[in-house]
């Protein structure tokens, strides 16, 4: 189990100069209130920068650094796992990334994608996606399980269950089969080359047998066509450029990087296309601010809209070049491709060649070595049936080998099918699905939810009224939703607990009661909380403490002074 203690950061988001300290196991609930803007969830985005390297919130690591001091951005975090007290420290201007081990500087030699690989499998065992299925319930950007395509879903799940071994056993398996199936390959060509060598090999000792009994001028008439094959092989062979194969693979991987580049562009597009669309929608259809209740002016509305669609459109305008450009580079890439496997081509249709002409030339050598000799000396044949042994040799060992890699691939595939995610995973998450579904109900009719929710083992759901009647999760209100959302996150815990790999002590909660929880659902979600054990440390970020107050055992309230966020 994680043990999250200590909390530090400064110079972060609205914070100051002077380190902003959480103790997060000091009580088993906390409450945290404060004015908007005052810097109440600053604490998620400094805990996940911390952890992961970055906020928990849509929020480039530019725009972290507090905009007036503009530099020594750091977050600390000190946690207890695996028998020892960790600290990790992460910097902004001057970039800094440390993992400190009782006390000790873990090796630094790794780039920081590796350290921070270190980080999430072997200390944490958690990614920045399942840490916040588990940690987090919040009203931010970040993306509750239930909204998760199938593929998240089924990480979140793997992670919690401790399975995503056999993953990263698949993936180390693809590069082994991989490294196989040229073995593979490799053998076959070396034993067709050698099947080709035995066959000329024979044949050469039957004419030394048979050129014993023919003349001198036999011999050159045999070396003559020998030396005619080796023009005839030499025609048709050309030349081809070996380095430009490297060449053309530099070309494919700089295309498929700009492509990379070109489409992650036009994705973000889409996303800020989504977001302006939904800001067009919430002026057409609301007279009247959610939030203060005050009144929109009309003016003020069509401004608004008329600037959200002139910068969709400009946005629009920008994934029409980005489709063009993708076009563009899709086909340099396919120009690529084909240029990169004709001149594989060429270059295997060259070499097979020059062993023909290879194999001439060792034969005319013989021949005239054998004429050099006396017409009864036998002790050329001799030697050149010993070659024959040596190849017949060479093939028995290649085709043990052949033999041997062929039950290689047959094990390997084996495993292949039972690592994929129809193979043993499905069959362990099985296993688990009614545990899953069992808690996710308990937590709901705690919570005043009184459905059937189920997911499959393909991480589908489907949610059955009392009048059995199916619906979706997009079905519900977003009140709905939050219920199940609770449940789901209460259910991620108590199977973490169950796994102990992934458990923590900590639970934040941001603006869950501020949203669309109704009165009986926020005392029913407070009664969950009270039932958590002493093991657990929940913090609740609020903007209606007096709504909360007297709830939680302790308190803490952020306030602005001179533009800096601190705990009043």
């Amino acid at each position: 189990m994680i043990t999250f203690k200590t909390l530090r950061y400064k110079n972060f988001l609205s914070t100051g100069d002077s380190f902003t300290q959480i103790d997060l196991n000091k009580a088993s609930s906390t409450l945290i209130v404060g004015q908007n803007g005052a810097g109440k969830s600053t604490m998620l985005d400094a805990l996940s920068f911390g952890l992961f390297g970055k906020a928990h919130r849509s929020i480039n690591k530019n725009q972290m650094i507090n905009s007036i001091n503009g530099k020594a951005c750091v977050v600390e975090v000190e946690f207890h796992a695996l028998g020892s007290e960790y600290k990790i420290v992460r910097g902004i201007k001057p970039v800094k990334f440390e993992i400190y081990r009782d006390g000790t500087l873990l090796n630094q030699d790794s780039h920081n994608k590796e350290y921070q690989k270190v980080l999430e499998q072997n200390i944490l065992k958690l990614n920045h996606k399942s840490f916040h299925q588990i940690v987090v319930l919040g009203s931010s950007s970040f993306v509750p399980f239930m909204q998760l395509p199938a593929q998240h879903r089924r990480e979140v799940i793997e992670d919690l269950l401790d399975i995503n071994v056999f993953s990263k056993m698949n993936a180390i398996l693809k590069e082994k089969f991989s490294v196989l199936k040229e073995k593979v390959r490799a053998n076959a060509a070396d034993l067709e080359n050698l099947e080709y060598k035995i066959k000329t090999q024979t044949k050469y000792v039957e004419n030394l047998e048979k050129n014993q009994r023919d003349n001198r001028n036999e011999k050159l008439l045999e070396v003559a066509k020998l030396e005619e094959s080796i023009n005839n092989v030499r025609l048709g062979m050309g030349t081809v450029d070996r380095s430009y194969l490297d060449d053309l693979r530099e070309q494919h991987n700089s295309i498929t990087d700009k492509l990379t580049e070109i489409k992650k562009f036009d994705h973000q597009f889409g996303v800020k296309q989504k977001e302006l669309n939904k800001e067009i929608i919430f002026y057409e259809n609301n007279t009247t601010c959610p939030t203060c209740d005050q009144g929109i002016d009309e003016g003020l509305k069509q401004t608004k809209t008329d600037a959200a669609a002139k910068k969709w459109d400009d946005l629009e305008e920008g994934r029409h070049q980005a489709a063009a450009q993708i076009e563009k580079y899709s086909q340099k890439l396919t120009e690529v491709s084909d240029a990169s496997i004709q001149l594989q081509q060429d270059i295997a249709e060259f070499d097979k060649k020059q062993v023909k002409i290879d194999e001439y030339q060792r034969q005319i050598t013989t021949i005239h070595n054998y004429l050099a000799r006396q017409d009864d000396d036998t002790t050329s044949i001799e030697s050149e049936k010993s070659v024959l042994v040596g190849l017949n040799d060479d093939r028995e060992g290649l085709r043990e080998s052949k033999a041997d890699l062929n039950e290689a691939v047959a094990y390997s595939t084996v495993i292949t099918e039972l690592l994929k995610d129809t193979g043993i995973k499905t069959k362990i998450i099985k296993e688990y699905i009614p545990v899953i579904n069992a808690l996710t109900n308990k937590y709901l009719q705690v919570l005043d939810f009184f459905v059937s929710f189920h997911l499959d083992d393909t991480f589908k759901e489907s949610i059955k009224s009392r009048h059995r009647d199916e619906f979706s999760y997009d079905s519900f209100s977003e009140g709905e939703k939050q219920r199940i959302d609770l449940a789901l996150l209460f259910t991620w815990r108590q199977v973490a607990k169950m796994k102990n790999s992934v458990a923590t002590n900590l639970l934040i909660l941001d603006e869950t009661f501020d949203s669309s929880l109704d009165v009986e659902g926020v005392d029913n979600l407070t009664n969950i909380l009270d039932t958590l054990g002493d093991d657990t440390n929940v913090f609740i970020i609020s903007h209606k403490g007096e709504l909360l107050e007297g709830k939680f055992e302790d308190k803490i309230e952020f306030v602005k002074r001179k533009n800096f966020s601190v705990i009043a």
